[in-house]
């Protein structure tokens, strides 16, 4: 493994906001595992409404976990053990619980600690408070509840070899307190370690660095070590168990997968290695060491997920010409937005998905080519005008900040206008003063959290030049007000200049494109997105005949093409999409589906509920909880 050292200078960097660093005199304890201690923001936007933890008065630096996977039971248990850091005076700590059987809390020496745990409001769960007095290690023996909505366990016949069981977890936003005892929120980083114990033959990988080859420890078990020596978000522990395998894809950069599919991921991901040389050469050094990925199996919610050391991904992606690897430059690009500099508070998001979203196709510009980038830029822009055109551009929710309790919007918001936000600066200033800014900006705040206000403020000191150029600019509009301001830098009009010829063309007297077959994925969904909505079973099927939409092996094609005919009662479109749907966990995919077959009354109610029936059990609790809503709170 390649470690690179992190200047002192830039890993305790002070930021424009207030803050305070436990390293200070006024907190006292435990240090972390290799010494480095994030900030605790103070500012009044700094503080998350999502946790219990008063990290102010005391706080957690470091966690141990040395836990047991019981796939019988399907439970997580052992123990967790907290580094704590305190002000004077305070002996008692809060911590996040989702749920948790807790059997005891002791010191260090196995001394019990008093604790209580609150009433649970809802998702957020119940706060659990710990006396510890003079001790600032904390340990706690528990067992995490089968029904623990961060892990899904996967009988054997949900995978793709039907031989052994799996598990992954799935952490953010707040559900890591559903199996791990600590302060869950994105402002309190904390190193950690662990050990696992699975049975043979089943691999364990963690989003930290395995330490060694697992032990063999008995009862056909075997132990894995794992360590995150830098502070991270609790949101980003995450675990995977099961019959996989692992490809390399270059010297600090591979796959896992289970054995069958493994090889169409290895060939799938082939260029990540080129990935990671093109974000470096933006904005500095990867500084995790490995950047390795999974493939889990089919049920995982998301497209991907940015743990450290190890995205997790869905294999939704594979489409055997990497057309959908935005997804991993998009992974990759959160090593720095996300998981280097962090969001504090939820309410601030967009400063990971948004930025990282920019510095996505920034990423794929410079493998795949500009073209490609300017087309999945302008797919990104008409989700945005989509949603605005839904809500209103007054609506409180598309702003990229916004206050606890807002209406969320999705990602048109999160992720594409703060995309936007960013380009449009871009092209005001110029790519290479904004290219030295951003840099900076990961720099200055390495391995620590962030708020919307700081990124305004840092961007007022370090980027703006004069009093003219802040009133172009117009960035606290962009960040902190709703809808999309005049200045935006929209996309290039000839990105899809042929495709929109065709879609003209098709809407007006049926002609189909002759050139479908040679264009990228990108063109082909702008087409199946454009077209009219209203289409007849004979325009249909003429449709899917001529271009092949029900055989694609790209699952963001094939997905357009059932969302358009179940829209339209295609009766020969069901049978797919029963497949589909009972194949594949995806929300983005699973959750619009169901949504459109419950629109279509008599027809399309008594087909959704018959396939939610059999497929709900086999979704992600994430996956789960959007269609629960679709499917059972209408009748």
């Amino acid at each position: 493994m390649r470690r690179i050292a992190i200047p002192l200078s830039i890993l305790m960097a002070t930021t424009a906001c207030s803050t305070m660093q436990s390293g200070e005199p006024g907190m006292r304890g435990a240090t972390s595992a290799n010494g480095m201690i994030s900030p605790i923001l103070t500012s009044a936007d700094a503080v998350d409404s999502s946790t219990y933890a008063q990290p102010q008065k005391a706080r957690v630096t470091h966690v141990a976990l040395d836990l047991d996977l019981d796939f019988a039971d399907k439970r997580v248990g052992g123990t967790a053990t907290l580094d704590v850091k305190a002000a004077p005076g305070v002996d008692t700590i809060i911590l996040d619980d989702r749920g948790l059987k807790i059997a005891s809390i002791t010191d260090e020496a196995g001394q019990p600690l008093s604790y209580t745990v609150g009433d649970p409001q809802g998702d957020k769960g119940a706060p659990l408070a710990i006396v510890f007095g003079d001790a600032r290690k904390i340990r706690i023996a528990y067992t995490a509840p089968a029904e623990a909505e961060a892990l899904q366990w996967l009988a054997p016949e949900q995978t793709a070899g039907g031989e052994y069981p799996f598990l992954f977890s799935q952490g953010q936003a707040i559900l890591n307190r559903s199996w791990i005892p600590t302060q869950d929120s994105p402002g309190i980083r904390q190193t950690w370690e662990a050990r696992i114990t699975a049975p043979n033959p089943l691999d364990v990988v963690m989003s930290g660095v395995r330490q060694g080859e697992p032990e063999d420890v008995g009862n056909g078990r075997r132990a894995f070590r794992f360590v995150m020596d830098k502070p991270v978000p609790p949101y980003l522990i995450s675990l995977a168990a099961g019959d996989i395998d692992f490809a390399a894809t270059g010297p600090r950069t591979g796959v896992w997968a289970e054995p069958s599919v493994l090889p169409a991921a290895a060939q799938e991901v082939g260029d990540t290695e080129q990935l990671v040389e093109a974000a470096e050469k933006l904005y500095g050094p990867y500084r995790w060491g490995r950047y390795d990925m999974i493939v889990l199996p089919p049920s995982f919610p998301y497209g991907g997920m940015e743990n450290p050391v190890m995205t997790f991904l869905t294999p939704t992606f594979i489409a055997g010409d990497r057309s959908n690897n935005g997804l991993v430059a998009h992974e990759l690009a959160h090593s720095w937005s996300g998981n280097l500099v962090t969001n504090a508070v939820w309410e601030d998001s967009w400063l990971n998905e948004g930025v990282t979203s920019y510095f996505e196709n920034r990423i794929v510009e410079a493998v795949y080519g500009k073209k490609r980038a300017e087309q999945e830029a302008a797919l990104a822009f008409a989700g945005i005008e989509d949603t605005l055109a839904e809500v209103g551009m007054d609506a409180p929710g598309t702003a990229l900040h916004h206050e606890p309790g807002a209406d969320e919007l999705g990602s048109a918001i999160t992720y594409d206008k703060g995309h936007y936000f960013l380009r449009t600066v871009e092209s005001i200033v110029g790519r290479e003063r904004f290219d030295a800014w951003l840099r900076q900006w990961f720099d200055n705040h390495a391995f620590q959290p962030a708020t919307s206000q700081m990124f305004y403020d840092d961007m007022m000191a370090n980027l703006v030049r004069s009093p003219e150029e802040a009133q172009r600019l117009k960035l606290h509009e962009w960040i902190f007000e709703p809808g999309l301001p005049s200045n935006v830098a929209r996309p290039d009009p000839a990105a899809f200049a042929e495709v929109d010829a065709a879609v003209r063309a098709y809407a007006d007297g049926g002609t189909l494109p002759a050139g479908y077959g040679a264009w990228t994925s990108a063109e082909r969904m702008r087409f199946l997105d454009n077209i009219p909505k209203q289409r007849s079973a004979e325009q249909l099927a003429r449709l899917d005949s001529a271009l092949g939409l029900s055989k694609s092996g790209n699952n963001e094609i094939l997905f357009l093409w059932l969302e358009l005919a179940l829209a339209n009662r295609y009766q020969p479109a069901v049978p797919q999409a029963e497949r589909f749907l009972s194949t594949v966990g995806r929300a983005k995919f699973v959750r619009p589906l169901f949504a459109t077959l419950m629109g279509e009354g008599d027809w399309g109610q008594p087909i959704a509920k018959r396939i939610y029936a059999k497929t709900r059990g086999s979704y992600h609790s994430v996956t789960r909880g959007a269609v629960d809503a679709i499917v059972r709170g209408k009748s």
